[in-house]
């Protein structure tokens, strides 16, 4: 279980980084300092379907990594100790009666 979800954690991070790098700079530069007209909300504009992506794909990150250290710590917990099995010792002989 962990392994797999190891695997879906690595594919998170790519895809957050390369949505990341796809996105457009909030501050462009020289030109944050002038006047924009990009859209009629302002220069920020609502949010893109890709900010939202990202968003809901850092989201899964973070639950990801919350299960996965639970897991972890589970397994952490356990030890090799606790799962020998102590064989039951022959009941001891009657002491001699002097």
């Amino acid at each position: 279980m962990t392994s797999v979800l190891f695997i879906v954690q690595i594919v998170l991070v790519i895809a957050i980084v390369i949505l990341v790098l796809l996105q457009k700079s909030q501050s462009m530069g020289l030109g944050a300092y002038s006047s924009s007209n990009e859209s009629v909300f302002g220069a920020k504009g609502p949010m893109n379907f890709l900010a939202k992506l990202t968003i809901t794909l850092g989201f899964l990150f973070v639950l990801n990594t919350l299960t996965l250290t639970y897991l972890y710590n589970k397994q952490a917990n356990t030890s090799v100790v606790n799962e020998v099995k102590i064989p039951k010792s022959a009941p001891l002989p009657p002491a001699p009666v002097k």
